[in-house]
Parts: C-alpha cells; structure tokens; sequence
C-alpha cells in the first residue's frame, strides 16, 4: 500500500466497542479509534499504555514490536495480517492472545482523509484480542470465525 497511515474502516470499529488508547494513530484522522491518541510524534512505543487498547499497528518488520507491547500490555485488540505461520505470531499471538478472530473478505481501509481506498487490504486480516472482554468482543462482533488460542509453549 506503500502508506503506513490507513484507518481501520469505521464499521470494524463500532463491533468492538469503545477504547481508552489508539497508541499508533495517525496524526490526522477523520474519526477517533479511541478516547486518546499517540501518533509518530509521541512514540506510542515508548509511553506506558493503560486501559483498553485498540491498535492497528505499521505492518512490516514495525509491527513485531507493536504486538510485543501488546502481548505485555495484555488488554486490547490489534488487527494485523492474518501471517499465522510468522515468528512474530508464534512470539505474540499463539503464546500470548486469548484469541483471534479471521475476518471475512479483505477489508478495505480508509486514508487519512476518510476516503476509503478502492482496492482491499491484499492479505487476509485478523483482529488478535487480550484479555477475556476483548475475546467476548469478537465473539459478539459477528465479524468473521474467532478461535481461541490454546496458549502453546513458546
């Protein structure tokens, strides 16, 4: 998509429910993804997160760190490439989520302007949740197949 600032399309967000931090927002964003913001300016990666996090991180080599912060946080849902084969699944979702949930199609994302793009996202996507209310979250969202993770050995 050769951007790294695409929204999440709004009626994803509104299935989840609400969110006290967006920790990689954009800086300029037709809609909030949750009460506060970090964008690039801030380094979402080096404050302290709280409360329910919504994150859709930087995909590429970024996002393992994401999801590592994530994963350590333990209270959120982040939507990544469904990669499940990936060392940066094994490392932070099968080892470390409650669940996740396979979204049906390919979503189309929206640019910073709130224009939605006119090709989809090119890969499947999933929305990975920590914590058992993120899990009930996707189960209630009718979005796609959730299936909770056993947890194996990492």
């Amino acid at each position: 998509m050769k951007n790294d600032e695409w929204l999440t399309p709004p009626e994803i967000m509104a299935k989840l429910g609400a969110f006290d931090l967006d920790p990689c927002s954009p800086i300029n964003r037709p809609w909030d993804t949750a009460r506060r913001h970090f964008t690039v300016t801030d380094d979402g990666l080096s404050k302290e997160w709280f409360g329910r996090v919504w994150m859709n991180p930087p995909f590429g080599r970024e996002a393992t760190r994401w999801m590592k912060k994530m994963a350590d946080h333990g209270n959120g849902i982040a939507l990544i490439p469904a990669r499940t084969e990936t060392a940066m699944f094994y490392e932070s979702v099968w080892t470390r989520a409650d669940a996740v949930l396979f979204l049906k199609g390919r979503p189309h994302f929206h640019r910073v302007d709130g224009s939605r793009a006119s090709f989809n996202s090119g890969a499947p996507i999933c929305l990975v949740a920590y914590g058992q209310r993120n899990h009930a979250a996707l189960l209630n969202s009718g979005l796609g197949v959730v299936v909770a993770v056993p947890r194996i050995a990492a």
